[in-house]
């Protein structure tokens, strides 16, 4: 009877919808609770569908983990973009934008965090935490070298290696989100975004705008 309910439940929901609720909820509980304190059946519960469902379009929990990187890097590459063209995109643009995301998105840095149900660190999560950012790397660095080809060819520039380039400015800004989360000195902060940027400029070869 129990089964038959859960079944029933899970079929409100065409099968894109039940994705979509999924995600979001394993997004949340994932970035809040970790990786390794989650189950399929929190999950399942959270997004109100059947457990099966889970596993049905996902495959396993560490396949949802990649689609959630996955997602999130969409996210953080529509909020760098917002809407304005490739080309027109500056570095400070980016970067400061990426930065807001961060800063509003800061629960994801519970997976490196201290404390975790029954008292076990969550650094011992980062292991397992590594298939979302790799996932989320690996759209956000192909975006940034979409962004790249089409800012150099308005502007002329060549010879640059743009993969390596996509890949090092991806670095880069990664070390800068970190010392921008980890003070709260407006001044730092300022000082380190600015010059992000002014050394991807000078990397890339950018004229001024």
């Amino acid at each position: 009877m129990a089964t038959r309910a859960l079944d029933t439940r899970a079929r409100r929901y065409d099968p894109a919808e039940t994705r979509q609720r999924v995600l979001e909820a394993a997004n949340l509980l994932f970035s809040t609770k970790g990786y390794a304190c989650t189950g399929t059946a929190d999950i399942a519960r959270a997004a109100d569908v059947s457990e099966g469902s889970i596993f049905y379009h996902f495959g396993s929990k560490k396949n949802l983990l990649v689609d959630i990187g996955k997602m999130y890097g969409e996210r953080m590459i529509a909020v760098m973009q917002g809407d304005d063209a490739l080309e027109d995109l500056d570095p400070g643009m980016m970067v400061s934008r990426c930065i807001e995301f961060c800063v509003e998105h800061k629960e994801w840095e519970a997976l490196t965090g201290e404390s975790c149900c029954e008292g076990k660190p969550k650094t011992m999560m980062a292991a397992e935490a590594e298939p979302f950012y790799h996932a989320s790397r690996e759209v956000t660095v192909a975006w940034v070298a979409e962004q790249m080809t089409a800012r150099m060819a308005k502007q002329g520039i060549t010879g640059v290696n743009i993969p390596v380039a996509a890949s090092l400015t991806y670095a880069v800004v990664g070390e800068t989100i970190e010392a921008v989360l980890s003070t709260d000195d407006p001044d730092r902060r300022r000082a380190v975004m600015d010059e992000t940027v002014r050394f991807i400029r000078a990397a890339c070869g950018y004229k001024s705008a």
